[in-house]
């Protein structure tokens, strides 16, 4: 059997006691097994974290770059290796994980320009001989708590604007899928930061709850489901922790009377059921705005959605493949029946899928729902998987509504050729992110990305200047220099405008 351990300094130390098997999401096969820290091993690696903060912060910022614009090389270099280790525990086919990849060395690219970044502010004369000027310092150790579904790129998310600013950084990443994880953080060591500045525990709610309280973890990251999104930012809150906490969502794709509908319907395709709807920007409810308009739609999903090809993870002819666990795929399956007897129509029923040869896998068929109402139970939660809800909308107003109203405001998509009509609904919806003919609208590195209501608890998104700022706080100095020599006279003769 396998073991992922921890990547900490001095290695992992006693040995555990807890494991948690890896499986192999096509097989149903384990794969490896994870060890479970406690909070003893995190005090072990928030000690090493101590003692390598303080040099790395006093860093000039462009050596600080240095390491960073070396590590994406490493990455790259790497990609294909992490993209094969990545399917291999989560499921998702190469291309979502080379995409997976992808999009978190956009976060170190854009860390790449930490000196710029990173600037204070100065303000010249805001007193008679007055000067002021803020800068922009490290919090000190930062922790982040990242989900199965991106084992590649939240973590760069997190720790690529965490180091570069300053930071020595803790990761604990989802136990379902933590060898990407452990991989990233030796590249990092290899890029040429220091030992100690990344390092990578293992565990399960015990895990959690000793970062959540440990006194010299300055910040936290999250990245889940709402409901243990809420419980880490109050806990954290309470221990006096910065922390921002992202939560789930239910993202919505307007779909207008003008809009192109066989873009729609590529885009869909992607868009709700890639990554086997695993993503929490991916597009499980379509709104149609008039009957005519879903009827148009409908006819050109179901062809689609048929010929839609579910497969290994390895499968470079497969669209998506398993769900990441059997637990899961029952767990998808019973929202399709719960939307059933809700009275959806269930138009491609995905339920009972099997894949010849790996009966055992977690496979969920892709499904289509048309006739939900927000009154559901399944449209009112996140199903997280490959069903796409079909939500009839009268009109534009009702259209307008259906996201602004729902619980989650992750991200909403709007496809129309309309400018006014897209203009319109950009400004209006209560939506974090919104896309205009763009099915699922994740921020360049150089944004942010960040939901609204419960899907996200704090007030700072990831990335970006938003990711900088919070993982740094400011100071401001004011400061004035009196004339001449220590008696106070003007020694040099330097004339006075203020």
């Amino acid at each position: 059997m396998r073991d992922i351990d921890h990547f900490m300094v001095g290695g992992p130390g006693a040995p555990a006691t807890r494991f948690k098997d890896v499986m192999n999401p096509s097989t149903g096969e384990v794969q490896a097994r994870v060890p479970l820290g406690d909070a003893a091993l995190l005090d072990r690696a928030v000690q090493s974290a101590l003692a390598v903060q303080p040099e790395w912060a006093a860093t000039n910022p462009q050596r600080r770059a240095r390491v960073m614009f070396a590590y994406k090389q490493l990455v790259e270099k790497h990609r294909e290796e992490l993209a094969h280790m990545l399917s291999s525990e989560h499921g998702k086919v190469i291309d979502d994980a080379l995409g997976d990849v992808q999009r978190g060395l956009e976060v170190i690219e854009y860390a790449c320009g930490i000196p710029q970044v990173q600037k204070g502010e100065y303000t010249i004369g805001a007193g008679p001989g007055i000067d002021v000027y803020s800068m922009r310092q490290p919090l000190g150790i930062g922790a982040g708590i990242t989900p199965f579904n991106f084992p590649a790129m939240i973590p760069m998310w997190m720790f690529g604007m965490a180091i570069a600013t300053g930071n020595a950084f803790i990761l604990k990443p989802s136990e379902r899928d933590p060898s990407v994880p452990v991989r990233l953080a030796e590249l990092f060591l290899e890029a040429g930061a220091p030992e100690g500045l990344l390092q990578v525990v293992h565990g399960d709610k015990e895990m959690v709850d000793a970062i959540l309280d440990h006194p010299d973890i300055a910040a936290v990251s999250f990245v889940g489901s709402s409901d243990i999104a809420h419980y880490v930012y109050n806990r954290g809150v309470a221990a006096g922790k910065r922390v921002q906490a992202m939560g789930g969502a239910k993202n919505h794709g307007i779909v207008m009377p003008d809009a192109d509908l066989d873009m729609v319907v590529n885009d869909l395709a992607g868009a709700a059921f890639g990554s086997a709807g695993e993503r929490c920007m991916a597009l499980p409810v379509v709104v149609p705005v008039g009957d005519e308009t879903a009827e148009k739609l409908k006819a050109k999903l179901i062809p689609a959605i048929e010929a839609l090809r579910i497969g290994v993870s390895t499968d470079k002819d497969a669209h998506y493949g398993p769900v990441v666990t059997a637990e899961h795929k029952a767990r998808v399956e019973q929202w399709i029946d719960t939307a059933e007897k809700e009275g959806g129509e269930i138009v491609v029923d995905g339920r009972g899928f099997t894949l010849q040869g790996h009966e055992n896998g977690y496979f969920v068929g892709p499904t289509l729902i048309d006739h939900v109402t927000p009154e559901m139970e399944s449209y009112k939660e996140e199903i997280f998987g490959p069903v796409l809800q079909i939500v009839r909308a009268k009109d534009f107003e009702e259209a307008v509504a259906l996201p602004s109203k729902h619980q989650y405001g992750n991200g909403v998509a709007i496809f129309t050729r309309n400018g006014h009509a897209a203009r319109e609904f950009a400004s209006r919806v209560n939506v974090g992110m919104v896309g205009i003919n763009v099915p699922i609208p994740v921020p360049v590195a150089y944004h942010s990305f960040g939901g609204w209501k419960r899907s996200a608890f704090g007030d700072t998104n990831q990335y970006g200047t938003e990711g900088m700022k919070f993982w740094t706080k400011v100071k401001t100095v004011t400061q004035r220099w009196p004339d001449g020599g220590g008696d106070g006279s003007n020694a040099f003769n330097i004339p006075t405008f203020a």
